[in-house]
């Protein structure tokens, strides 16, 4: 495949390696590859590696390099953050309030629920509006005596929602100040990094979950900010590493790569990013009737655009760009091996139907006018087919 010919738009499931992150990290697999818990230079260079992208995290975060830790992924950051905070909740007390927003990631869903199945904790999944907001007055009356955790993702992956995180902050913060033991506050803020403000201190976060191969950085390697006052239970024992709290060895070249990619985040590429992703929506609308766009449009991501197309699968509008080499997605990579309808577009209101019908285009840095052209040019053609066939 000729990759000149490539359009593609699904960033929001992975984005590819800036050459410059590779070159960081090259040197990493071939010659400074010592095992950083050894004592001689060979291991004291990938040490060092290691920290200095830590401090490069922090820096981006804004807060100290010690309250970093590196994973294998943001779902492993998810679980340990869920997991880690209830095991030590457990200790001391019995059937802990969690509250967890109706659209946050599997990887935050999933290990609150297998809690709530073994009679362990109180789970509230919070819903959102229409636009897939989730609403402050509904929060603050979800929030209970024994709340001990919430859990709100910063930005949908499928619609691009981007949450109130600071106002949230400021409401559990004002909570907090009233009560002995403080609410944790854990945000996903995978596909926020690129795009948005996540200084971990204006927006009053405890916790916050981010991933390498969504910013430009390698596949395999995650963060988890937890806040010095925050006691969580360890993911992995072992060898001591990551202070004692995820044991096992480093993954060096991964760890370099996410410290080099953090580094080279310029949030005022959205803006171009921006105008391109409006002119998608726009030519969509106006070119393909009975579209519907989802989501909210002030509230989102600049890249981000998802679309339902009534009477078109959405699946075979994948498999027909795909031909094209086009490549879009239906919606969460993580989940697309379901056959069920997606839990955030149910959430938000869509049908069975409408939320098989729709498309999820999540524009990149190497995303070209030229791209967006032609997928105008050759989008409404496919859907027109694809209603055809199935008698639309």
């Amino acid at each position: 495949m000729n990759k000149k010919q490539i359009i593609y738009l699904d960033n929001a499931a992975t984005t590819p390696v800036d050459p410059a992150v590779f070159k960081k990290m090259q040197p990493y697999f071939f010659e400074k590859y010592g095992n950083p818990s050894t004592v001689y230079k060979l291991g004291e260079e990938s040490k060092f590696a290691v920290e200095r992208a830590r401090k490069q995290i922090a820096d981006f975060l804004k807060c100290s390099s010690d309250e970093i830790y590196f994973t294998g992924s943001a779902s492993e950051s998810d679980n340990w953050i869920i997991s880690g905070v209830i095991n030590k909740i457990l200790e001391k007390e019995k059937n802990p309030h969690i509250i967890i927003s109706s659209i946050e990631h599997k990887a935050i869903i999933e290990p609150a629920k297998n809690y709530q199945r073994k009679g362990l904790i109180e789970l509230t999944l919070l819903p959102v509006n229409k636009d897939g907001l989730v609403e402050l007055e509904e929060l603050e009356k979800a929030i209970k005596k024994n709340t001990k955790l919430i859990s709100i993702m910063y930005v949908n992956s499928e619609i691009g929602t981007i949450q109130p995180i600071g106002e949230i902050g400021s409401l559990i913060k004002k909570i907090n100040d009233k009560r002995k033991e403080k609410i944790i506050f854990h945000t996903d803020a995978v596909q926020a990094i690129n795009y948005i403000d996540c200084d971990v201190q204006k927006l009053g976060i405890d916790a916050l979950s981010l991933s390498g191969h969504k910013i430009y950085g390698p596949k395999g390697i995650g963060s988890l900010y937890i806040k010095k006052r925050i006691s969580v239970d360890s993911l992995i024992y072992g060898g001591g590493q990551e202070r004692n709290m995820r044991s096992g060895t480093e993954n060096v070249p991964g760890i370099v790569g996410l410290g080099e990619a953090i580094s080279k985040i310029k949030i005022s590429d959205g803006k171009r990013i921006k105008i391109l992703r409006n002119k998608l929506i726009t030519g969509i609308l106006k070119d393909i009737p009975n579209s519907q766009f989802n989501g909210s449009m002030e509230k989102r991501l600049p890249n981000n655009a998802h679309i339902s197309f009534s009477g078109a699968e959405g699946e075979s509008i994948v498999m027909e760009l795909s031909q094209k080499n086009i490549f879009v997605s239906t919606g969460s990579a993580c989940a697309s091996n379901s056959l069920n309808p997606s839990h955030v577009l149910t959430a938000i209101g869509l049908s069975h139907e409408e939320s098989h019908c729709s498309i999820r285009f999540t524009l990149g840095k190497q995303t070209k006018d030229s791209d967006i052209n032609f997928v105008l040019k050759v989008l409404p053609k496919i859907v027109e087919r694809l209603r055809k066939i199935s008698g639309r």
